[in-house]
């Protein structure tokens, strides 16, 4: 397993869509094994491989619920429900974080590491992971949609906003 380097706006690969995986190799296992020590490693909550330079479609999110690690390959929303506001932070966008408004519930269907059918349904933080992993995948950041986007400093208030969105 091994660390890789996170992938930081204004990198053109974060604004791409990434391709479907066909064939799960080796290699896609041992991605995805990275992208999850990756994430622990920067204390995140999920990663996109586009976050560490790769357009395939793939996926790791762990919000600390019964669910634990989840490593899903080719995800799709399959069902949305409720609403939810909230703060979003991105590894990719360090320093930053944005008021989203995301479906409260989602049904999330995809392969595991080895190729099975997994569907999750998911609440809260998980389903605000989720959609927000996935939207990585299509190339569109928590900018794009927020409703405000400021700077975050956990020892302080926030200093402004992000401007000219």
């Amino acid at each position: 397993m091994a660390i890789r380097i996170i992938v930081k706006e204004p990198d053109e690969v974060l604004h791409k869509v990434a391709k479907e995986v066909t064939k799960i190799t080796p290699n896609v296992q041992k991605l995805l094994d990275d992208m999850a020590d990756t994430m622990y490693d920067a204390d995140g909550v999920g990663l996109a491989a586009p976050q560490v330079g790769i357009l395939k479609r793939l996926i790791v999110v762990d919000a600390g619920d019964e669910h634990g690690l989840i490593k899903m390959i080719n995800p799709e929303i399959l069902e949305r429900d409720g609403e939810q506001l909230g703060p979003e932070g991105c590894l990719s966008i360090p320093g930053w974080n944005g008021d989203v408004r995301r479906a409260e519930q989602v049904k999330v269907k995809g392969l595991d590491r080895e190729g099975k059918e997994l569907i999750v349904t998911a609440t809260g933080l998980l389903s605000r992971a989720f959609q927000h992993e996935i939207d990585h995948l299509n190339g569109v950041l928590f900018t794009d949609i927020a409703e405000r986007v400021y700077e975050f400093d956990p020892n302080q208030p926030p200093r402004r906003e992000l401007e000219n969105r």
